[in-house]
């Protein structure tokens, strides 16, 4: 599945969650990284602009959609995909990783989450092997010299998969940036998911979810900052799905 944002293409590459396990299963046993991305609608509205995210997503070899519309769009392109948001990928990819006894490393948010995304984990699957624990200061420039250290104790801990909870687009260029400088090591992009699983931020209920409206719990409960993200999102609609039509037609 395909998603144009005005002369950038997105491609899904991992329809399913079982094929992104088998993935990333068999790059464990290689010892090979990957950067994974979790597109979304808000991603879609940011790649319409050239900047350093367009970059970064060309760089990501493993793309999953986290977004129903994107889904409902894949089903009108004829083309499936599973929902497979970054949040509830976290204890997956930590339990595949302790059954590969693979070290992990959580980066973002704070070290106050990050300590209780650690004990959760630890609660959820049993031992896990978290080689390091970074939260990196506010204003934190993935691009710049903060990046490469953050890079650096990455690679010095030993750690071959890591969860960034730096929120887009520094997560996927952070990804981006180590799929060249350190190519052993995984990169999940995965949002807030270490601050849901720490307790620190609330995730929308179940019902919320069940029902395609996490987006709207969200924007009830910041409206003034996520307001406006979902205007825009929902100006792009009609033309993805005229984008999904077409490709349907196409086949």
């Amino acid at each position: 599945m395909k998603f144009d944002t005005g002369g950038h293409t997105v491609t899904v590459n991992m329809p399913t969650r079982a094929a992104l396990m088998e993935e990333i299963t068999q790059r464990f046993r290689r010892g090979e990284g990957f950067a994974l991305a979790t597109v979304n609608l808000d991603h879609l509205v940011k790649l319409r602009q050239p900047g350093p995210l367009r970059a970064a997503y060309d760089a990501q070899d493993l793309v999953v959609v986290d977004g129903n519309p994107l889904v409902w769009m894949s089903r009108l392109a004829a083309q499936p995909v599973e929902l497979i948001p970054g949040s509830d990928l976290v204890v997956p990819l930590a339990r595949l990783a302790a059954e590969c006894d693979v070290p992990v490393a959580l980066v973002g948010s704070t070290d106050a989450a990050l300590k209780g995304a650690e004990a959760a984990l630890v609660e959820k699957i049993g031992p896990v092997r978290v080689a390091a624990r970074i939260a990196p200061p506010m204003g934190f420039d993935p691009e710049g010299p903060g990046g490469e250290d953050v890079l650096i104790e990455l690679r010095e801990s030993g750690a071959r998969m890591v969860f960034l909870a730096l929120g887009s687009p520094k997560q996927e260029i952070l990804a981006a940036r180590g799929r060249v400088g350190t190519p052993e090591i995984g990169f999940a992009s995965i949002g807030a998911g270490l601050d849901f699983l720490a307790g620190t931020q609330t995730r929308a209920p179940m019902i919320f979810r069940k029902l395609a409206l996490e987006w709207l719990w969200r924007m009830l409960s910041n409206p003034r900052r996520l307001g406006l993200r979902y205007v825009k999102c929902m100006a792009i609609l009609p033309g993805q799905m005229l984008g999904a039509l077409r490709q349907r037609e196409g086949q």
